[in-house]
C-alpha cells in the first residue's frame, strides 16, 4: 500500500498527508510544519474533565514533542543520553529475563484454559525495563499502565463527556504523583530522570510535562508494538525476529499517525494550505521506510532503539510459545486511538492436541 495525495478527511476535520516522501518533508522542516498541537487534546475536553486537571496544575508546556523552540535541544540532548546506545544495549539481559518469566507463567496458565498474550507478556516488561534505564524506583508498575492507557484515550481518542471526565481523574492522579516526586527531586535532587530534570533548570511543571510523556510513551507503545507481532506471528514460526518487527514497523506500527500544524503558507505535494492548518501524518502502512514509524528529523522518537531491541527479544523469547498457540478469535479487541493502535488483549488457547490412547480409542 501506498501513500495518496494530501487530502481533506472530513471526519476527522484535518489534512491527512501519508505519502511517505512528503511526510518526510513535513517532519524534517519544524518551522513550516510546527509541532505545537502534538500532544493537544484530539477530542475537546469538557469544562467538567478540565476542572479535575486544573484541581493538579495540569500543565504541559512546549518540552520534548510538542516545543521546537531554543528550550528543546538542551531538554533533548540530556534526555537523550539516558538512551544512548550502550545504556539500550546493557538492558537486553533484563528484558530477556522478564520475558522469559513471563513467558514460562503463560506457558503454565495454557493447561488451564486461555491466556491474554498482552496482559500476561507483554503489558509490564517494557515499563519495568524503562523504569530501570531511567533510574525510577517505588513506581506501582499496574498503576503506570493504566495511568498511561487512559491518558493517551484521553488525549487521542474519542471519549464522551462521562468517560472524560473518568479519564480526566487518572490523568489527574497521575500528574499529582508526578509532582509529589518532582518536588522531592527539587529538594534531594538524584541520579535519576527526575534529577536530571531538576539540574537544568526546569520549572516544575517543565519536568513534570517531559516526565508524563516519556513515561507513557517510552513503555505503552512498545507494549503495543509487541502486541501487534505477536499478533501476526501466533501459530507461525517466528524466524527472524528482527525481521518480523521491522515489518510491523512498516506496515502497522502501534504509531501510525502523528500530528503537526502549519506555521506559514505552505504547499503540500499539490495542496496550498495557509498557517495554522492542522496536519495528519501517516507514518506506516503507506509505503515508507520501517524507521519513519520513529519519526525524523530533532524529534525523532528518543526511544528507537530500546522499542527494537525488547520487540526482538519480545518475539525471540516468546517464539516457542507463538507457535504452539491459537487465537480464540480473529479479529480481538482493539486499542483505536488517533495516533495509537494495537492488540488491546490476544486470548489464545493451546494448539497441541494431547496424544491419543488406547483408551481413547478403544474405550474401557
Amino acid at each position: 500500500m501506498t501513500g495518496c495525495p494530501a487530502r481533506y478527511d472530513d471526519a476527522l476535520a484535518t489534512w491527512v498527508v501519508d505519502e511517505p516522501d512528503e511526510v518526510r518533508a513535513v517532519l524534517l522542516d519544524p518551522v513550516a510544519f510546527r509541532p505545537d498541537n502534538a500532544v493537544l487534546a484530539h477530542t475537546a475536553l469538557s469544562v467538567k474533565a478540565l476542572r479535575v486537571l486544573q484541581a493538579v496544575g495540569f500543565a504541559l508546556p512546549p518540552t520534548l514533542a510538542n516545543n521546537a523552540g531554543p528550550s528543546h535541544r538542551p531538554i533533548r540532548s540530556a534526555v537523550a543520553r539516558l538512551f544512548s546506545p550502550a545504556r539500550v544495549a546493557a538492558v537486553e539481559p533484563l528484558m530477556r529475563r522478564l520475558m522469559t518469566e513471563r513467558v514460562d507463567a503463560a506457558r503454565a496458565a495454557l493447561v488451564t484454559g486461555p491466556v491474554d498474550l498482552v496482559e500476561t507478556i507483554a503489558a509490564e516488561p517494557p515499563a519495568m525495563a524503562l523504569l530501570e534505564m531511567l533510574g525510577l524506583r517505588d513506581i506501582d508498575v499496574p498503576a503506570l499502565k493504566a495511568w498511561s492507557r487512559e491518558s493517551l484515550e484521553l488525549f487521542w481518542g474519542w471519549p464522551d463527556e462521562d468517560r472524560q471526565l473518568e479519564l480526566a481523574h487518572s490523568a489527574a492522579e497521575f500528574y499529582g504523583w508526578l509532582r509529589k516526586r518532582v518536588t522531592e527531586a527539587q529538594r534531594r535532587p538524584g541520579e535519576d530522570l527526575l534529577g536530571l530534570l531538576v539540574s537544568l533548570g526546569l520549572r516544575d511543571e517543565e519536568v513534570c510535562a517531559v516526565a508524563y510523556f516519556l513515561l507513557i510513551a517510552g513503555q505503552e507503545t512498545t507494549t503495543q508494538l509487541i502486541s501487534t507481532a505477536f499478533h501476526r506471528m501466533i501459530g507461525k514460526n517466528v524466524g527472524d525476529a528482527g525481521a518480523v518487527v521491522e515489518d510491523v514497523l512498516r506496515e502497522a506500527s502501534s504509531v501510525p499517525t502523528w500530528r503537526r500544524i502549519t506555521g506559514e503558507p505552505v504547499t503540500v505535494g499539490e495542496v496550498e494550505l495557509p498557517a495554522g492548518t492542522p496536519i495528519l501524518l501517516g507514518l506506516t502502512g503507506h509505503g515508507g521506510p520501517a524507521d519513519l514509524a520513529f519519526g525524523l528529523g530533532i524529534h525523532r522518537c528518543l526511544g528507537a532503539g530500546l522499542a527494537r531491541l525488547e520487540a526482538r527479544v519480545a518475539l525471540e523469547c516468546a517464539a516457542p510459545l507463538l507457535a504452539e498457540v491459537r487465537a480464540v478469535t480473529v479479529d480481538p479487541p482493539m486499542i483505536d486511538l488517533l495516533s495509537f493502535r494495537a492488540q488491546a488483549r490476544l486470548t489464545v488457547v493451546s494448539a497441541i492436541t494431547a496424544p491419543v490412547t488406547c483408551t481413547d480409542t478403544l474405550g474401557r
